[in-house]
């Protein structure tokens, strides 16, 4: 495989989960300092999009077997960053259901680091 659409898995990974914990202190906070972390998850969000990006473009460059499996991942990706969108949507508007934030939390994160885990076999 490539090692640079796997440097670039492993940087949407780190992000990934940073953000989900950003995502989980904005939930606690209100005001200026909340407006602050969503900005801050938001850049990070324009990041990790950049990076499924160069993943996409990377892949395209492989033959079709090793291409599928490339953007298979990419899509898991995907999945995932969309599932961030969606709870940083719910902090900003003040919809917030504890239980349903943390499955969608909690499930991102099982996604990525299952994902990361079949990525990189120890």
């Amino acid at each position: 495989m490539s090692e640079v659409f796997e440097g670039y898995e492993r940087q949407y990974c780190e992000l990934s989960a940073n953000l989900s914990r950003k995502c989980t202190a904005a939930g606690a906070l209100d005001g200026e300092q909340k407006k602050q972390k969503l900005s801050e998850i938001k850049a990070g969000l324009e990041d990790a999009e950049s990076l499924i990006r160069k993943m996409d473009n990377e892949a395209r460059s492989f033959q079709p077997n090793v291409k599928a499996v490339l953007f298979a991942k990419s899509r898991e990706y995907k999945s995932d960053l969309n599932n961030l969108k969606t709870e940083v949507k719910r902090i900003a508007t003040g919809n917030l259901n504890p239980s349903a934030r943390d499955q969608l939390l909690e499930s991102g994160m099982a996604d990525t680091l299952t994902v990361f885990a079949y990525s990189y076999p120890t």
